[in-house]
Parts: C-alpha cells; sequence; structure tokens
C-alpha cells in the first residue's frame, strides 16, 4: 500500500510521478542519470508550484510536463556531454500537445477505466493497481488493454 504525502505539492509530485520518470528515461543516456534529472525537474516545479496548484488537473498535467522538460533540457546543456540536443527535440516539443489531449481523453473514461490507467501511468504494477481498485491483477490487464484502444480510437476521433 502506497502512502499518498499530506502536502499539496507532495501530492502534484505524486500524482506525476509517472510523467516525470518517463520524461527522464528518455535523456538518461544524455550524460546525467534519471534520479538527478528528476531532481532537476523537482527543483523547477516547486519554483512554480504555487502556479501549479491553482490549476486544473489537465492544465496542471501540461505544465507540469513543460516545466518538467525545460529544467531537464537545461540541466543536459550545463554537461559537456549533452552539448547536441536530441535529434527529436522538435517532436518532444509537439508531445506538450499530445500530452493534454491524453489527459483530457482520460478525464472522459468511466470507472474505474479512468483510474487504472492514471494508476498505470503513475507507475504502478498490475498487481498494485488491482489491490487499489479491488480487482484482480488478470482483471486489470484486460481492462487496461480495452481502455487503451477505446482512448487510440478516442484520440483519432478528434483529430
Amino acid at each position: 500500500m502506497t502512502v499518498k504525502p499530506k502536502d499539496p505539492f507532495g501530492e502534484l509530485l505524486h500524482r506525476y510521478r509517472g510523467l516525470l520518470f518517463t520524461l527522464c528515461s528518455r535523456f538518461r543516456h544524455r550524460g546525467l542519470e534519471i534520479d538527478d534529472l528528476i531532481q532537476e525537474a523537482t527543483i523547477a516545479l516547486w519554483c512554480n508550484h504555487e502556479r501549479l496548484l491553482e490549476l486544473n488537473k489537465v492544465q496542471q498535467a501540461a505544465l507540469t510536463w513543460k516545466v518538467a522538460r525545460n529544467a531537464v533540457i537545461d540541466a543536459l546543456r550545463r554537461i559537456e556531454d549533452s552539448e547536441a540536443m536530441p535529434e527529436n527535440y522538435e517532436e518532444i516539443e509537439e508531445d506538450r500537445g499530445l500530452v493534454n489531449e491524453l489527459y483530457e481523453q482520460i478525464s472522459r473514461l468511466e470507472e474505474p477505466d479512468q483510474s487504472i490507467v492514471r494508476l498505470q501511468l503513475s507507475g504502478y504494477s498490475y498487481e498494485e493497481i488491482g489491490k487499489n481498485l479491488g480487482l484482480t491483477e488478470k482483471n486489470v490487464s484486460v481492462r487496461l488493454v480495452r481502455t487503451k484502444e477505446k482512448l487510440k480510437r478516442m484520440m483519432n476521433a478528434t483529430k
């Protein structure tokens, strides 16, 4: 069982830990460890925490991604072996719009599918999700596959 922090900023970090890990893991081969990049991103988020905490979850997710991404890029620029930005930097910039759209579509899902996807994006295992929602691990797996397909259809319908 995971214990959630009681302070608002701690809750924000807990909510977006999967997003931070995914972002930072994209750049780990660039000279810094994932933990170092997450620390840089966390510091940047703290500097913007008052603004972040005033936003709704969709806006919050988008700004969290933007602030964290910029902090990671700044950290990479500070070290010698990262002078060249990733070749797909422009694609990463475009990902922000996709992240916004994804979270908007997730918010339209019914429960427990919405919770399953959010927990999975936050880095929880199928077993942990099942325990949190009172489902079997297999049921979580099946629902997640179906929900991902539904999200794909929803995302394609908005294009």
